[in-house]
């Protein structure tokens, strides 16, 4: 069956994978900025290696990404062509506030965003902002901590007001944070934490949530004042849990890591702190600096849709030999190796049906409706003498999924408002930093190492989703 004749087909991408000229026009540093390919890139990105500047002896992604920053008409032309209806975009918070809480924003920055969304809205495709996108000012970082003070809430909301007076009108979809609970597996990418000797941990991070949690109600509440038309989302790095085997031992791990990564999503879809939650802080000894302000914050600023990203489902056990057999992928979310599953060549498993599965759990749980804002293949991709890029690979992932998509909207009657491909046009990995692992139907002439010419270039996967779009989903 066809899909709605309004569901949002589109593109996504993430300021700092890919505009580069992270120096140029005023841009203060960013977390993003500082963190560097190769073996320091985790610790870094998990908070427990401090860098909070660049050095001549890392390599670092964010400088040039794709240099979208100086090719996003040529990118944006390229979108159109492919019939884009949505792309998603993210703010580069040190583009308009170079040290995270300036009084007067950046124009360079301002003009920018205005330039990449009249150029979408000259083609007829739809802008979505994500707000912040693992993006923390390391002018915040150094004064506050991050995402440890409060006082970052009035820098975000600063940030916050700039841009809904000054895009009120031209962009109706809008995400706060993205991944926001990658905080707590990435602290440092996701809230710019790095951990003291002697923190507590689990206490940093919890209350680093509830502040960003404050953060996004405040936003919402903000952004539906302001743009009365407007649509905010949350966002979720999303993926059934699965119990590997029909032990209640590992049906209670499954539904007790499920409950971890819908801990955000609990909250800024129902205004509160879920009982669970208050019970687990309680036990662990974390006490939130929580008023009754917050509480009334969190309860007024639910939002609109659910925006969350799907790449994979992820399997869980109790038992030690089982969980020798990790997927070698998945470095952020620990996960058993699923014998029914296909596997990439980064060891993500393939797992369509997981995204009708967690479509369905989602919808169950929030009654909300729902944007999948990211999902995507990374493969190596090879070009051919005569330019050509067959990435059949590619079409497959895509083509199961818009499947799944499709079951979602016609056999389950949820409301999915669009789909937002991830790496629409290829940019260096956010978990890892290399060029090498693609995601984009559009290649990109460059190397982990920074070496290429940047030209654009149609992968088969290009034609096919341009098909795709003009068929709304019935040419497949």
């Amino acid at each position: 069956m066809a899909f709605p004749i309004d569901f949002l087909w589109g593109g996504a991408t993430a300021a700092n994978q890919c505009e580069g000229a992270y120096d140029i026009d005023e841009r203060g540093l960013a977390t993003v900025d500082v963190l560097p390919y190769g073996e320091d890139r985790f610790p870094i990105a998990l908070g427990v290696k401090k860098m909070l500047k660049c050095d001549d002896q890392h390599k670092y992604p964010a400088h040039v990404g794709i240099d979208m920053y100086h090719h996003y008409k040529e990118d944006i032309k390229l979108f159109a062509e492919l019939g884009l209806k949505c792309f998603r975009f993210s703010i580069a918070w040190t583009r308009i506030l170079p040290n995270g809480d300036d009084e007067i924003p950046c124009e360079a920055g301002l003009a920018f965003y205005d330039n990449l969304v009249d150029e979408c809205l000259k083609y007829g495709i739809e802008p979505m902002i994500t707000i912040n996108h693992f993006d923390v000012p390391i002018a915040l970082v150094k004064k506050y901590g991050g995402w440890k003070d409060r006082r970052m809430i009035d820098a975000f909301m600063k940030l916050c007001t700039i841009l809904f007076d000054r895009f009120k009108g031209k962009v109706k979809y809008w995400l706060t944070f993205n991944e926001i609970n990658m905080l707590l597996h990435l602290p440092f990418m996701g809230a710019g934490i790095v951990f003291d000797e002697g923190e507590k941990k689990e206490q940093v991070t919890y209350t680093a949530a509830h502040y960003e949690l404050l953060a996004s109600a405040k936003a919402v509440k903000l952004a539906h004042e302001v743009m009365p038309d407007a649509m905010i989302g949350c966002m979720l790095a999303a993926g059934q849990f699965y119990p590997y085997t029909c032990n209640p031992e590992d049906v209670q791990k499954g539904l007790d890591a499920d409950r971890d990564n819908y801990f955000f999503t609990d909250v800024q879809t129902r205004g509160a702190y879920p009982v669970w939650a208050i019970k687990r802080m309680e036990k662990e000894g974390i006490k939130l600096d929580i008023t009754s302000e917050d509480i009334e914050t969190l309860k007024q600023g639910t939002v609109d849709f659910i925006g969350f990203s799907y790449y994979s489902s992820r399997t869980v056990s109790v038992d030690p030999e089982v969980n020798k057999q990790t997927t070698s992928g998945n470095v952020i979310f620990s996960a058993v190796k699923n014998p029914y599953l296909k596997t990439s060549e980064w060891g993500w498993q393939i797992d369509p049906k997981g995204l009708r599965i967690t479509c369905n759990i989602l919808y169950d749980r929030y009654q909300k409706p729902l944007f999948v804002v990211e999902n995507g293949l990374g493969a190596k991709d090879a070009v051919e003498e005569d330019g050509a890029i067959h990435d059949l690979y590619r079409i497959d992932y895509m083509r199961e999924h818009i499947k799944a998509m499709d079951a979602v909207i016609n056999e389950d009657g949820l409301p999915l408002l669009g789909c937002t491909f991830w790496g629409i046009i290829d940019l260096p990995s956010a978990s890892t930093g290399e060029m090498e692992k693609r995601y984009g139907v559009i290649y990109v002439d460059q190397d982990t190492q920074g070496n290429g010419t940047l030209k654009r270039m149609k992968k088969d996967s290009f034609d096919w989703y341009k098909k795709v779009i003009s068929s709304n989903g019935m040419e497949l």
